[in-house]
């Protein structure tokens, strides 16, 4: 997405080293009630040349929607990588309500809400015992050892977890939401993929979906990877009814 968006209202720290922000987006009035609060993990195969501001477009129309939105951004692979992205995502959710607090920013319920690689972070993260209502994944990396053996991204899988399925097992078992939602977390969990993905498969998410049946999976005919973090797309109702909590179509 190359399309301007404004900036975020405020940017906040989690973490000493330099990718530990969290770009925050307020909606037009936070008084008198608190605002639901969506955490929005970015995409980009967890590769560096990816940050969180090619999502503003999205954080922008989600704030216009009411919500307040939290776009941390992460350590990618280099820097990251396992563990040091999935402990970064998770440093920034149990910073973020402190955060917020000391900017006077009141938030009721929490969705988690990642596109492609921030959709395999979102979905891992619903299990790591956050109080969240919901996580909704949007076209996401759903199938580690799918990706891994297709190289989708360039093998960004292989390159993320620091080997294949056959050679660092213990890391896909922890990390692949394949094998992660085994067992289903408290919260909801939502998917939503279109048909015309070429960066990460439909059959990723449909695989999910099979396996594990309390996965609320919402098929969009005709769209592809990135209509679903463009708000101006065919897919924006579809995807601000799961993060809203709407069933399909509502």
């Amino acid at each position: 997405m190359t399309r301007s968006a404004a900036p975020p209202d405020a940017v906040v720290r989690y973490a000493a080293h330099g990718d530990g922000l969290i770009d925050v987006h307020l909606p037009a009035s936070l008084h008198p009630a608190a605002r639901p609060l969506v955490v929005l993990l970015h995409g980009g195969f967890w590769r560096p040349e990816y940050d969180r501001r090619h999502t503003r477009p999205l954080s922008n129309a989600l704030a216009a929607q009411g919500f307040v939105v939290a776009t941390p951004e992460y350590r990618r692979i280099g820097a990251g990588g396992w563990p040091g992205t999935f402990d970064d995502v998770s440093a920034a959710m149990g910073a973020l309500p402190g955060l917020l607090a000391g900017i006077g920013v009141p938030t009721t319920t929490t969705t988690l809400l990642g596109h492609s690689a921030g959709g395999q972070l979102a979905l891992w993260l619903a299990g790591e015992g956050y109080d969240v209502a919901r996580a909704v994944g949007l076209a996401p990396v759903a199938d580690l050892r799918l990706a891994a053996r297709e190289g989708l991204g360039g093998g960004a899988a292989v390159d993320l977890l620091g080997g294949t399925p056959e050679e660092v097992p213990d890391r896909y078992a922890a990390a692949d939401p394949m094998t992660r939602l085994a067992e289903p977390p408290a919260c909801a969990v939502v998917v939503v993929h279109g048909t015309e993905d070429l960066q990460v498969p439909v059959a990723s998410s449909r695989g999910l979906a099979a396996r594990h049946r309390f996965v609320d999976y919402r098929e969009l005919d005709g769209v592809e990877h990135f209509a679903l973090i463009d708000p101006l797309s065919t897919a924006w109702p579809a995807v601000l009814a799961a993060v809203r909590g709407e069933p399909a179509g509502g």
